[in-house]
């Protein structure tokens, strides 16, 4: 048993536990369980509850006594008295069984609808009659009223076949293309079918005729915006006025019958249709099943209870009456059985189950055999047990065999006898190194595997000023720069792969300012100063600059430096950059002017421009002083004359 907790509402999974295999004798098993304390803690709610392959349907009888199941493969059902807790009777047929209706309030008359399009009757002593139907079936009802038995399928008609009379009589013509559900209101005697158009057809046996229609598609919210069409696939009744409906795209809706719009809508994320809707009486609660969940909602208040999400692929739903407890038919063998006293009591045939469940709370339990051991052919092959394969010793599954584990132990033992001493010398050696290590002096040096790495972890550090441990010197890293198996190798397959996204990472990030922005940051008047004055200012601008122009900018040789500093934050390194700095101081070096304006619809708006900084506005200043005392030094050209 295992147990869970989802919106504070305990859950109790009562078979899940320590499966044990097949083909073990029935000594075996008891011996196991009396060694194995985990088979012996198990819970088994009913003897066999389960399928050699899948359960495709599950239904209880209406007076409660009996449970229905039925699987694959070979295609059977099954038949469970609850006061026994043990299978009654198990009957196999040909084809498999689409759904199946209870005709009696015990386990004595019941039919099943076949994949071939088949329906057989069968009675307490077997099999009693078979009969086919035009189209392929998708459901099957008894209407008690008019002893009718009522399917549908990939058609317009819903077939009426007659127990009494023992005949076939005219069938319902719809308006849909095909039918997916059918449903009786037990007090009305109304029969509804759910169409492949998302549309609800009431019909009335007394009058033979449509007395209803319900156009549950367009009731989707969001109905443009789903992935393919609401069918419905799924329909329920509960009281006198309630009805469910559950669509193909995986929303829940409730209805008053009296009303052409829902109370209520619910939608399963998954997107994936739901299969069953019930109803549980007792907490007022709604049920929906899609393939993967099962989800119990509040009808009043709208909200999720709780939710159920077995491993695996769901077929069908049954809830014990008046209950927490409610059975899960899937792809798998076991049918789920689940138990949640916050919904209601156990049922009174396993009344124990309100004691064992606070009491036998099992945390994990293991589906493997821990007694045997699965090998695959190329095990056995290095093993030298392939002889083996025919004899009791193996056991086939799958791609591969189930063997003992003491005679796997045996075996390995003498084909590696030196596996465990190399192992146990390797461990002694390892001990060793550690307590020589402990007495040494420690001295801080790279580590002999992975020494590249760890050289770049420390150059990051320093170049980045962090405190704080590098990777190499903490512990919970240790064996990634100690053990060889961790050892980072150029030459592997997986190198490879990422050997371009490490070169790429390794290189330096430049920033590079595009042609059109640099105009900004020159004077035209530096372009028409004398030669002279144009050689002396190159000099000074080399001797304090640290930082080269691109290569294509000397290259063309249009653009010339104004202030070093400028440059070196345009082209600083980013891998060296601060980012603690605010942009604003950063901009602020480059001796900017910011500007706030506010547009007419209300968005603000900075600019910044960029001012001359103080090296470039003295030389400036300078430059003019010049100019001015050699125009005073100049001689006038106009006493020149031809």
């Amino acid at each position: 048993m295992q147990f869970h907790m989802d919106n504070n509402v305990k859950i109790y999974n009562l078979s899940c536990g320590k499966s044990l295999p097949d083909w073990l004798s029935e000594r075996k098993r008891r011996l196991l369980q009396k060694k194995n304390v985990d088979i012996r803690r198990r819970i088994e709610l009913i003897q066999d509850f389960e399928m050699p392959g899948v359960s495709t349907g599950i239904k209880m009888s209406p007076d409660g006594n009996f449970i229905f199941a039925t699987g694959i493969y070979k295609p059977r059902i099954r038949c469970y008295d609850v006061n026994n807790l043990s299978m009654k009777f198990e009957r196999c047929f040909d084809a498999e069984a689409v759904q199946f209706a209870l005709l009696s309030d015990d386990y004595k008359k019941f039919a099943l609808l076949q994949c071939d399009r088949t329906i057989e009757l069968h009675v307490q002593h077997g099999s009693y009659f078979k009969l086919r139907i035009p189209r392929f079936g998708r459901d099957l009802k008894y209407h008690k009223a008019s002893c009718d038995l009522l399917t549908c399928g990939a058609g317009s008609e819903i077939y009426r076949l007659n127990l009494e009379q023992g005949r076939f009589l005219y069938p319902y013509h719809t308006e849909g293309s095909s039918l997916n559900k059918l449903a009786i209101h037990e007090y009305y005697d109304i029969i509804a079918c759910g169409t492949m158009e998302g549309k609800v057809e009431a019909w009335d046996p007394r009058q033979r005729e449509r007395i209803a229609t319900l156009d549950c598609a367009l009731a989707v919210p969001d109905y443009e915006n789903i992935e393919g069409f609401p069918s419905v696939t799924a329909l329920s009744f509960k009281g006198d006025l309630t009805m469910a409906v559950g669509t193909f795209t995986g929303q829940v809706m409730l209805y008053d019958i009296r009303a052409n719009k829902p109370f209520l809508v619910q939608t399963h994320q998954s997107g994936q249709p739901v299969k069953c809707i019930e109803f549980v009486q007792h907490e007022e609660l709604i049920v929906s099943m899609n393939p993967n969940s099962v989800k119990f909602w509040k009808q009043n208040t709208e909200e999720l209870y709780f939710g159920v999400f077995p491993p695996t692929h769901l077929n069908d739903l049954c809830i014990v009456p008046n209950s927490g407890l409610f059975f899960l038919a899937n792809e798998d063998q076991k049918i789920m059985s689940y138990f949640v006293p916050t919904v209601g009591p156990a049922p009174k045939w396993c009344c124990f189950l309100d004691n064992i469940t606070e009491e036998l709370e099992e945390s994990k339990q293991d589906a493997v055999y821990d007694d045997y051991k699965f090998v695959t052919q190329k095990e056995l092959e290095q093993l030298h047990l392939d002889h083996l394969i025919g004899t009791n010793l193996l056991r086939g599954y799958m791609h591969g065999y189930f063997m003992d584990v003491r005679l796997y132990n045996k075996a390995r033992a003498i084909v590696q006898p030196e596996a465990y001493q190399d192992l146990k010398k390797k461990m002694v050696q390892s001990k060793i190194e550690k307590e020589r290590n402990a007495k040494r002096i420690q001295v801080k040096q790279l580590p002999s595997i992975n020494k590249d790495y760890a050289q770049k972890l420390l150059e990051k550090k320093t170049n980045n000023k962090e405190e704080g441990v590098t990777p190499f010197e903490d512990d919970r890293f240790k064996d990634l720069f100690e053990n060889p198996d961790f050892e980072i190798k150029q030459t592997d397959e997986e190198y490879a792969r990422i050997k371009a996204t490490v070169e790429r990472a390794n290189k330096k990030k430049v920033t590079i300012v595009p042609e059109s922005e640099p105009m900004d940051l020159y004077e035209e008047d530096n372009y028409k100063s004398s030669s002279s004055s144009e050689s002396e200012d190159e000099e000074e601008e080399s001797e304090d600059s640290d930082v080269e122009l691109p290569a294509d900018k000397k290259r063309k040789g249009t653009l010339k430096a104004v202030d070093s500093e400028r440059f070196k934050l345009l082209y600083k390194n980013d891998d060296n950059e601060d980012e603690s700095i605010p942009v604003e101081e950063r901009l602020k070096k480059t001796h900017g002017s910011f500007k706030e304006s506010t547009a007419a619809a209300g968005n603000k708006v900075v600019t910044w421009t960029t001012g001359k900084p103080e090296k470039a506005s003295k030389r400036e200043e300078e430059r003019k002083a010049h100019m001015k005392e050699r125009a005073k030094c100049r001689r006038p050209a106009k006493y020149i004359k031809k």
